[in-house]
């Protein structure tokens, strides 16, 4: 049986600064990767959680139908946000237990919107420790801030 990965991460020189985001997605059969697709985008201006969340959300969107998914991230801010802070947020209204707005609202919106729309399994990882797929996923993500990066 074909299983679905989401390796995700995101990468920004000073924070704001110019970002990147980047996703490997590997089809496995067993351990052998049967298919496998990268994506990778950037902004000139942005933080370094909004493009671990792109990472996720851009992983998520390329999906045509609804897929059983494991999303793996290095981020506790995505990996926590998405499967417990945001039940407290949208039941107070997009507000943080401060009371004060939720930072990156409109893409935590965007996040929930493309996570019901499949069956995902959110995994942790340690970042910068070695996992081969992660460093790749944090490859694109570096890839996908250089055109914004000044020369």
């Amino acid at each position: 049986m074909t299983k679905l990965f989401a390796y995700t991460d995101g990468a920004c020189s000073g924070n704001p600064g110019p970002g990147g985001w980047g996703a490997l997605m590997q089809a496995m059969d067993g351990t052998k990767v049967v298919k496998e697709r990268e994506l990778k985008g950037g902004e000139p201006h942005t933080t370094n959680n909004r493009m671990e969340l792109l990472g996720a959300i851009n992983a998520l969107e390329s999906l045509t139908r609804k897929t059983e998914i494991t999303i793996i991230t290095d981020s506790n801010y995505v990996k926590n946000g998405i499967t417990s802070w945001i039940f407290g947020w949208k039941k107070n209204g997009w507000k943080n237990a401060a009371k004060k707005p939720v930072a990156n609202a409109e893409l935590w919106q965007r996040l929930d919107i493309a996570n019901a729309a499949h069956d995902v399994t959110w995994k942790w990882v340690k970042g910068h420790a070695g996992h081969p797929e992660n460093e790749r996923a944090d490859e694109l993500a570096r890839a996908g801030m250089a055109p914004f990066k000044s020369k």
